[in-house]
């Protein structure tokens, strides 16, 4: 028993080194640049793929005799290239979006995901690839009776060997000076001379290849394949807020935390509880982010991190909220007008209704997101986990309760109500990408609780025959319930924002110790907005399960939220046309692409970057910005 503990808290030092590798950079680079790079998880995928590429390359330079430094050579060549490709995308790309909102900043690194992990398949292809063992380290050594791998011994000593290379170049060179110069106060770093934009740019660059660094270590543990890059995104952003955004030390402890707490997982196995079995195995899918949750519901800003203070911010301050007027309630009714049309106007087209319903579903579900995200404040991560309870909720009542469809349809978002009250009540009590963060890990605890209830949520595979009733069985009724339904929650969602409560929930995000001072409980104003946006979200769910007649883990995924996240962002944050604009367009584009070819993530990407580099502000935003110059031109002509 002692032996095999030992060998799995051994393998819990290897996999804390790999954490580390690839969390560091990110850390250096929000504390830099102060922007949440989704497209870390590629550089680290990247690393590996191209150390593959190095070692085939030299092994054929070679004869097929490859010397031991060889191997070495290719993990450095690796680290290196993806070092030039992240300098290449920060400033080719990011260096445009430096003045946009931060969220912005987070949707461009999306689309640069989108379109790496293309870029890769059409490099490397489809196949995993598995590259060789490290020369010399390809057998194991003897620990009290029990074999370990000779490489995971370097692994264990190759994150404490980073950290103190980073010590020195943060703490004995200019360059470490002005990191953390920086990582303090920016601003005020440029305002002393320093050149902010190859400072980003050297930085973002030193992150990419560590990420690499990481990645290419890999090649001898698990093979290539084109979904790392979430993977390790994930991961990622949970050690460097475990560990406190920007702290380098936070970010090791942390993955020494999350790693060892895995490895005690293994290691204790199937125990008896109260005469029930329990895996503790089961727990490693989830137990980064049931670590993530406890930390930061202990410590808000992470192990090591501190409060942050006031940013100042590059982008324009948002301009308040108005009322439709004449004209926009018109325009409203037109849309609404056309929609109830829509289903007589393309009887000849039985998919565009298909397509109308999930376009109307998705427009709810960033309705419900940007509720909380744009007058409240508050960014989720995790926002899929009350429409999955929504879904869920309704399958399990009609499934296995037997009810209705239209009981199971009313009553499905409760579930999605009790979850939001629950972890809204400590997410609220945080902000920024740690709010985000906490919404993420409490999005991940209920899929791994979907994913591995088999008696209940079916488990892996779902649940299927989750259809409507006879009435509203044909496409066209169920279009219209769906149009009646999303219709009364986004004018539902809309009068609340212009009542007291509204204008209290606004209060609280634009000045939070102003509104205190004036009497408003701010933290119980945004649980209620928490709570609303839950409610409205579990009513999405709930149409989407009718609408598919099956669900599975993947409604609770990390990419369902993303989905909502890119969709209020699409659209533009500071205006309540922004997620109905935002949701409408990207299921159409989403739907457009994937059939036009094989590779439209890369396609889809660049649109999105396109559409983030023109319109800052998101598509509704940008149209309102274009009107008003037209107006401010045609009056400028009439007073001449």
């Amino acid at each position: 028993m002692i032996a095999s503990l030992s060998a799995q808290l051994l393998n819990g030092l290897a996999g804390a080194s790999s954490l580390f590798l690839v969390a560091v950079g990110l850390s250096l680079i929000f504390g830099v640049t102060r922007i949440v790079n989704f497209a870390h998880g590629s550089m680290y995928m990247l690393g590996l793929y191209a150390a593959y590429s190095l070692v085939r390359l030299l092994e054929g330079a070679g004869g097929g005799a490859l010397a031991g430094w060889m191997f070495w050579v290719a993990v450095a060549g690796a680290a290196l290239a993806v070092a030039l490709l992240g300098a290449l995308v920060e400033m080719l790309v990011l260096r445009r979006v430096y003045g946009a909102p931060e969220l912005f900043q987070l949707l461009a690194t999306f689309a640069i995901v989108l379109i790496l992990r293309d870029a890769t398949l059409w490099l490397w292809g489809a196949e995993d690839l598995l590259g060789p063992k490290a020369p010399g380290l390809r057998g194991a050594v003897d620990l009290a009776g029990r074999p370990f791998p000779s490489y995971d011994l370097l692994l264990i000593a190759i994150g404490p060997v980073v950290l103190g290379l980073l010590w020195l170049l943060l703490t004995r060179t200019r360059l470490g000076i002005l990191i953390r110069a920086a990582t303090q106060d920016r601003e005020m770093v440029g305002a002393l001379g320093v050149n902010q934009a190859w400072l980003f740019t050297g930085v973002f660059a030193l992150g990419s290849g560590l990420a690499a660094f990481g990645g290419a270590l890999q090649m001898p543990r698990e093979p290539a394949n084109l979904g790392m890059d979430l993977v390790a995104i994930g991961e990622a952003f949970v050690v460097v807020v475990v560990g406190g955004m920007g702290s380098i030390p936070g970010a090791y402890l942390a993955a020494l935390l999350i790693a060892e707490v895995k490895a005690l997982c293994y290691a204790i196995g199937t125990v008896q509880i109260a005469g029930t079995s329990f895996a503790f195995s089961k727990l490693t899918l989830v137990v980064e982010f049931l670590v993530m949750a406890a930390v930061l519901i202990w410590r808000p800003w992470g192990l090591l991190g501190r409060a942050q203070g006031a940013v100042r911010a590059n982008a324009a301050i948002e301009a308040p909220i108005r009322p439709l007027g004449a004209a926009g309630r018109w325009l409203a009714a037109l849309v609404v007008a056309a929609l109830l049309a829509l289903p007589w106007a393309t009887a000849a087209t039985p998919y565009l209704t298909v397509l109308m319903i999930d376009l109307l579903i998705a427009v709810l579900f960033a309705a419900s997101l940007h509720f909380i995200m744009g007058p409240g404040g508050m960014h989720s991560f995790g926002h899929a986990a009350y429409f999955g309870l929504g879904a869920y909720g309704a399958a399990v009542m009609l499934k296995g309760l037997s009810l209705p469809m239209e009981v199971a349809l009313a009553a499905a978002p409760l579930v999605a109500l009790v979850g939001a009250a629950l972890f809204g009540w400590f997410a609220v009590r945080l902000s920024g990408v740690y709010l985000a963060m906490l919404t993420l890990a409490f999005a991940q605890i209920v899929w791994s609780v979907v994913f591995q209830w088999d008696e209940v949520t079916g488990g892996s595979n779902g649940l299927v025959g989750i259809w409507p009733s006879s009435w509203a069985a044909g496409k066209t009724a169920y279009y219209y319930l769906t149009l009646a339904i999303v219709v009364a929650g986004i004018w539902l969602l809309r009068r609340m924002l212009f009542s007291p409560f509204g204008y209290a929930l606004r209060a609280g995000r634009d000045s939070p110790l102003r509104a205190e001072s004036t009497g408003i409980d701010v933290i119980a104003i945004h649980w209620r907005a928490f709570i609303v946006a839950g409610v409205a979200a579990g009513f999405a769910g709930a149409l989407f399960a009718f609408a598919k007649g099956t669900i599975s883990p993947e409604t609770i995924s990390v990419g369902r939220s993303v989905d909502g996240l890119v969709m209020v962002l699409l659209g533009g944050v500071q205006s309540l046309a922004g997620p109905l604009v935002g949701a409408a367009v990207f299921t159409w584009l989403q739907d457009t692409v994937i059939r036009s070819t094989d590779y439209w993530r890369a396609l889809f990407g660049a649109v999105i970057l396109g559409l983030v580099v023109l319109f800052p502000e998101g598509l509704a935003g940008g149209a309102t910005r274009i009107a008003q110059a037209v107006r401010a031109g045609i009056g400028r002509g009439a007073t001449r």
